[in-house]
């Protein structure tokens, strides 16, 4: 069933079923009536704000979180910093992790407390910070710190706080706990919206693409054991940043969830492939197991030697590719 034909709806704000206590919702900017949803039907309100071109990178869904005492927005994307803002106000942002296209509305919202993840904050209290995250090599890094600042609005907030796993934000008969998922950076979260029963997975993200485990601060296997995190939490409605939005109901979250995951399993085995004949890293970055062939980014490169090296890494480990000095080769086990 699609998730329109469930409990999500398009906002409207003359619901006479809602508490009257509840935050008043300012109306600059109006809703988008195609792109925000509102989901489930607790006390509160819940809504997705859909991101452009379905949310695909580099823009993103976002979801504001409105109780009867604060309002929250979760990862402040670039398509609320070009609509200008969201249909409420917004008293705290949290941020499920260390990356450009989930910070890119932050600066629209200068009066709002900010908070990530403690192993995530350095990269909201400076570009240096956030820049380490990556770990890019010069000239990249340098090139990369202007494209973040010039196309995604990076801006230094040194007030921002960081939180930890299971730390719950009380918004006034609704509630956000915070669910660590490690692995796309250290500081990676999810997060748990009760009564409502919704699990933002943030960049656990459902996509054709796969897991991303491409800077510096990402962890393959960290990332393998977020994905089995996110199988143990139940809930009604699941929300991805990137791609898919809202998925309901539990079954249909676990089959994406399986089709997601086993884009690591495929990486391995066109990488085994490509090792029947010896090859060096620069090899396996040129041949490109993570991107299509002719995707012109950047970071592209950078992307491709970090997850082969973690993907080398566990493959040596298991026995299955040789490392004769830097040239890797399938042991045909």
């Amino acid at each position: 069933m699609d998730w329109k034909t469930r409990s999500s709806r398009s906002v409207t704000y003359s619901d006479s079923a809602k508490p009257e206590k509840l935050l008043c919702v300012k109306t600059l900017p109006v809703p988008h009536q195609d792109t925000d949803v509102e989901i489930g039907t607790g006390p509160g309100r819940v809504i997705a704000l859909l991101g452009a071109n379905g949310g695909k990178y580099p823009h993103g869904n976002s979801v504001l979180i409105v109780g009867t005492e604060e309002s929250i927005l979760v990862d402040p994307s670039l398509s609320v910093a070009q609509r200008g803002g969201v249909p409420g106000r917004v008293d705290r942002m949290l941020v499920s992790h260390a990356h450009e296209d989930h910070l890119a509305g932050v600066s629209t919202f200068p009066n709002a407390s900010l908070h990530s993840h403690h192993d995530d904050l350095l990269a909201l209290h400076s570009l240096d910070g956030l820049l380490q995250v990556y770990g890019m090599p010069e000239p990249t890094n340098t090139e990369w710190g202007k494209q973040v600042v010039e196309e995604f609005l990076y801006a230094p907030r040194l007030d921002a706080t960081g939180f930890g796993e299971g730390h719950t934000f009380d918004l006034g008969r609704m509630r956000v706990e915070v669910v660590h998922l490690p692995g796309h950076t250290r500081g990676h979260c999810g997060f748990l919206i009760e009564p409502d029963g919704v699990f933002f997975v943030a960049d656990v993200d459902l996509s054709s693409f796969g897991p991303y485990y491409g800077d510096h601060w990402s962890d393959l296997e960290d990332f393998e054991q977020a994905i089995e995190r996110c199988r143990s939490i139940e809930a009604r409605h699941y929300v991805t940043f990137h791609h898919k939005g809202i998925v309901s109901g539990r079954e249909e979250f676990l089959r994406q969830l399986n089709v997601f995951a086993s884009v690591i399993k495929t990486r391995d085995d066109r990488l085994l492939a490509f090792l029947s004949e010896p090859r060096t890293l620069e090899d396996i970055v040129a041949h490109r197991f993570i991107y299509r062939p002719g995707v012109d980014l950047l970071f592209a490169n950078h992307v491709e030697r970090r997850s082969a090296v973690l993907h080398l890494a566990r493959l040596v480990r298991e026995f299955k590719v040789f490392d004769e000095s830097g040239v890797f080769r399938s042991t045909g086990v």
